[in-house]
């Protein structure tokens, strides 16, 4: 199939082709070594990463509704993986479990249990887009270094080097490679100069690819001048190398239905979907943020995709896959149009493993490094921080316990932390906006009016409770639902007990447009 009739198929102008192939070539820079470095956390064999990319690039960007968003293995699955291949006991019996975790979250997906990411509050994913942007600014400046101690892609607080974010970068400072450190400084300057230049022909060349190859031809000018400046193998990238076709085939394995009847499958099976449909869900919304369109992905579709996704890469030995944010924003900066760009960053993830890999494992850690280090300055600008808060305490507070909460242990933990504070301030706003009245309304005779809003829950309960217990005797009060759409029962009912009440208290209730009970109607199904 010709690039043509793939956009035409669909539905992608050709038009974007000029900004959807740079953006690739920056996203297959950003997730090669990213693939690798989670593999390599995860105990898995590091091809098995490779493939997942590659799934994540050619399979999912075919079925997802998401136009930027870019899926890959997930540093937010490392502990669960590692983790189920020691409770399943071989590798070949996890992908199983991948398989079923695909199935699974194909069924979630026709569930239209992808609705519940419109519940997460935009102040906590805000948050945790300016987490990511410190986690990758913190976490890249000791591969900008030349320390490269703990794995590429490791987004936790707590290493597995025994170290920490903070500890990791003072150990790089301490024994820093001054060779690294020349390739980082080069690189930035290229990338923050590069955009600048007006030139039209320099334009084809993204700054990311630029920055990769000077990488490469500083390294080799410092090899073969027999500088002490020269780049030993763990700071380059490594992917496996096969020598012949058989042996790169020979990198791919198929699951072993053997263990169909093991319950630790199972147990992981449900674990990785739970989790993957949450991640995904999360990144995909996040990224909908940073599209200059403002287009939406479709959840449901979206876990469609994933489980899709999911069911492949199991079936030919890859990880796992989520919709991933660093993906995203990487993509998103590079000035993608469309989700082709994606696709084209899984074929070069195939392209790149089959051709070059031993140009592949040329490429430095500082020069990824810097581009990461770029990617998370634009997720956590400062203008976020004095925008969220100039909109007030209910947001920059769930906004900001994210941030904190994300760099300090994990996304989901981070996460979690933020949902719980973002609800809060939700229920505390929700229940301050149960009516309008104002204190200085009541004057001696005047009644007491209580305009209900348009949907009154449960929530809203005690602290109308409260208003009606605290009224003055003998007094005149009028609770006018003539505003509501919805009032719950057990409003309902504490409006009418109050009312039976009030006469012992020589307060005089009036009742305005308020029924016995209200049904939700017209309810629109689900995307």
């Amino acid at each position: 199939m010709t690039v043509t009739k793939l956009y035409q198929k669909f539905g992608i102008p050709l038009t974007t082709l000029k900004n959807d192939l740079p953006a690739s070539v920056v996203v297959f820079l950003v997730a090669l070594p990213l693939c690798l470095g989670i593999a390599l956390a995860s105990g898995a064999p590091l091809f098995s990463g490779i493939i997942a990319g590659i799934v994540g690039g050619l399979v999912i960007s075919v079925f997802s509704g998401a136009q930027l968003g870019v899926s890959g293995p997930a540093a937010g699955l490392t502990v669960i993986v590692l983790n189920a291949i020691t409770d399943i006991g071989v590798w070949e019996g996890f992908l199983l479990a991948v398989v079923m975790a695909g199935v699974l979250q194909f069924i979630l997906g026709y569930l239209k249990a992808g609705t519940v990411g419109n519940y997460f509050p935009s102040s906590v994913i805000k948050g945790m887009l300016a987490a990511i942007g410190i986690i990758l600014i913190f976490k890249q400046i000791p591969h900008a270094l030349g320390y490269d101690s703990d794995t590429f892609g490791d987004m936790d607080f707590f290493q597995r080097d025994h170290e920490n974010t903070f500890s990791a970068i003072i150990s790089a400072f301490q024994l820093m490679n001054p060779g690294a450190l020349i390739i980082t400084a080069a690189s930035l300057a290229i990338l923050i100069i590069w955009p600048k230049i007006k030139l039209n022909a320099m334009k084809l060349v993204p700054a990311p690819l630029l920055v990769v190859v000077i990488g490469v031809l500083l390294n080799e000018l410092f090899k073969s001048s027999s500088s002490n400046l020269v780049l030993s193998p763990e700071h380059l990238v490594i992917i496996p190398v096969a020598t012949s076709v058989n042996e790169f085939f020979g990198l791919f394995t198929m699951p072993d239905w053997s263990f169909v009847s093991n319950p630790a499958v199972y147990k992981a099976a449900i674990t990785l979907a739970i989790v993957a449909s949450l991640e995904t869900l999360l990144n995909a919304e996040a990224v909908d943020k940073l599209d200059p369109y403002k287009r939406n992905t479709p959840p449901n579709r979206e876990l469609k995709a994933q489980g899709i996704g999911n069911i492949v890469s199991g079936l030919i030995g890859g990880l796992p896959l989520t919709a991933v944010i660093v993906r995203g924003a990487a993509n998103v900066n590079a000035g993608a149009k469309t989700k082709a760009s994606a696709f084209f960053h899984g074929l070069w993830l195939l392209l790149s493993v089959i051709t070059i890999p031993k140009v592949i494992n040329l490429i430095p850690y500082a020069s990824l490094a810097a581009i990461l280090l770029y990617t998370g300055y634009k997720l956590t600008k400062v203008s976020l921080y004095k925008s969220m808060f100039k909109a007030g305490r209910d947001q920059f507070v769930p906004f900001i316990v994210t941030v904190v909460a994300i760099v300090f242990s994990d996304l989901l933990i981070g996460i979690t932390i933020g949902m719980f504070v973002g609800i809060f301030y939700i229920l505390r706003v929700n229940m301050k906006n149960t009516y309008s009245y104002l204190k200085s309304d009541n004057h001696d005779g005047t009644p007491i009016k209580l305009i209900l809003s348009e949907e009154v829950t449960f929530l809203n309960k005690a602290s109308m409770l409260l208003t009606l217990e605290n009224l003055p005797e003998n007094s005149k009060v009028i609770i006018d639902g003539t505003r509501s759409v919805f009032i719950d029962y057990d409003v309902l009912e504490m409006i009418n007990d109050f009312k039976e009440q009030a006469a012992h208290r020589n307060i005089d209730v009036v009742l305005v447009n308020i029924k016995d009970n209200y049904k939700i109607e017209n309810e629109l199904p689900a995307n």
